[in-house]
């Protein structure tokens, strides 16, 4: 994407300048580059967006479901035509590979298709009455205005995982992107744009938390809000819609236990334990964050795991050759590089890594090297907080009744792993395992056709599949009578 890019508000189907009259430069990750400009937008610009919604809406409502899935097919026709461009953009300002960003805008298209195919398929019930001839009819209608607050480590993806839906049930929506990354956002609005999607349906608001996410939530006429964020920003959130008693969507932190039984498939595991933590610099709330092995192999696993870590090219991003790029930011390359000092702290042995990357093109971002730390007990922080970063804690357990203890002492339930090819084990696992996503041999990455969840701390209600979709809408009960 051209430097110094300079991004004014999305709101009512035009381009918008800030109240404040300011832009906060972006910069990449790898580089150290200004890469480009948003706008940093207040309370006030919040103001504008949610009226322009709450007047796009009835028409919108009203616009048949039938039309609304071609403005969905136009954007994510538009989006598969930008796909280089859009990676470029990801990347850029994100960190995340070349590669790693290509798939995140197929999985941007893929969440497109997926609310542009069902937006006919949100129906409602007819049941009998008490009365004669009464009919009781259960409707689907939409909320009104979303309000949508998005991460940084999907900055597009998740943007279309928030805006395909809601207005896929015929809501109108505004939506804040990460401040660390908001150019996604803002060049997938220009599609929207070209989309032809009327004004005032989609509105995007750049800005920083308490200026713009705050509002958002705040405002009385956003009446859904859905969070892809940090737990303790998610709970934040859900204070805050309680004054208005808000429907809440919160999609939050994760602890993934990534268990590997002794009947295993080795070499496919050791894969997919990488992949899983290695991904995205480990910036994926679905990372394996606790791997537990059965005590029989765990001796070969670490080998090869060993192997594997080192293995990995760590470098320019845009290189298809790199493996993984660099941190976000400078903030989460410290919290990160301080977690595992506490381990260390804490008896776990550090075997790969655990450092700052230095050195040439080193020098000029946030690069962490992949860590691999044995020793970890259940006991450390490092076991019980999530990283969300390049560190594999490794564990040994004697069997899967202790890894069953040990993955559901922990206060996150979002995603699991576990490898065995025995069928008594899985199906144990179904009952028994508290987590609301589990990967059975193979590697995280959900689908946007599936249900994205999770229990306890990783929040409230779920996106993707119809389950998700649903959450975009309410009920309506009527009591027809002639």
């Amino acid at each position: 994407m051209p430097s110094q890019t300079r991004y004014d508000l999305f709101i009512d189907g035009s381009w918008t300048k800030p109240t404040s009259g300011e832009w906060t430069q972006i910069r990449n990750p790898a580089t150290g580059d200004v890469v480009g400009e948003a706008a940093r937008g207040q309370e006030q610009d919040v103001k504008i967006a949610v009226e322009a919604a709450k007047k796009a809406f009835p028409a919108w409502r009203d616009t048949p479901a039938s039309k609304r899935a071609d403005a969905l097919y136009k954007l994510r026709d538009l989006v598969a035509r930008d796909k280089e461009t859009l990676a470029r953009t990801i990347t850029s300002e994100m960190g995340k590979t070349l590669k790693e960003a290509q798939g995140e805008v197929d999985f941007a298209i893929a969440l497109l298709r997926f609310a542009a195919e069902n937006t006919r398929r949100l129906e409602g019930e007819i049941i009998p009455g008490e009365r004669p001839g009464e009919k009781i009819l259960i409707d689907r209608v939409p909320h009104g205005v979303v309000g949508a607050i998005a991460a940084w480590n999907f900055p597009l993806a998740l943007c279309a995982r928030k805006i395909a839906p809601a207005i896929a049930a015929g809501n109108t929506i505004v939506l804040k992107p990460h401040e660390l990354t908001p150019l996604s956002a803002l060049a997938l609005a220009k599609l929207v744009e070209e989309a032809g999607i009327p004004a005032g349906v989609v509105n995007i608001v750049t800005g920083d938390g308490p200026e713009v996410g705050v509002p958002i939530v705040a405002h009385p006429d956003t009446r859904l809000i859905t969070m892809t964020g940090s737990t303790p920003a998610g709970k934040k959130i859900m204070a805050a819609a309680a004054e208005h008693l808000k429907e809440v969507r919160l999609e939050l932190g994760g602890k993934a236990p990534f268990i590997v039984m002794d009947d295993a498939d080795l070499d496919k595991a050791v894969e997919a334990a990488v992949v899983a933590r290695f991904g995205n610099a480990g910036q994926i709330c679905t990372s394996n964050e606790r791997t537990y092995v059965h005590e029989a192999i765990y001796d070969r696993f670490a080998e090869k795991l060993r192997e594997k870590i080192k293995a990995l090219k760590v470098g320019d991003p845009m290189d298809q050759a790199t493996d993984m790029g660099p941190k976000v930011s400078e903030d989460e390359l410290k919290k990160v590089h301080e977690i595992v000092e506490k381990a260390i702290s804490q008896g776990a042995k550090l075997e790969i890594g655990g450092k700052r990357l230095t050195g040439g093109i080193y020098d000029k971002g946030c690069f962490y090297a992949p860590t691999l730390l044995t020793g970890v007990t259940h006991e450390m922080d490092i076991a019980r907080n999530e990283v969300f970063g390049p560190v594999l804690s490794l564990m040994k357990v004697r069997d899967f009744d202790e890894a069953l203890e040990r993955a559901n002492d922990c206060r996150y339930g979002l995603s699991a792993y576990l490898f065995t090819k025995d069928l008594a084990t899985i199906l144990r696992m179904t009952r028994e395992l508290n987590f609301g996503e589990v990967y059975v041999n193979r590697e995280g990455g959900e689908e946007p056709q599936g249900f994205h969840h999770g229990y306890g701390e990783s929040g409230l209600g779920g996106e993707d599949g119809q389950h998700g979709l649903e959450a975009y809408v309410d009920t309506k009960t009527i009591y027809l009578n002639a």
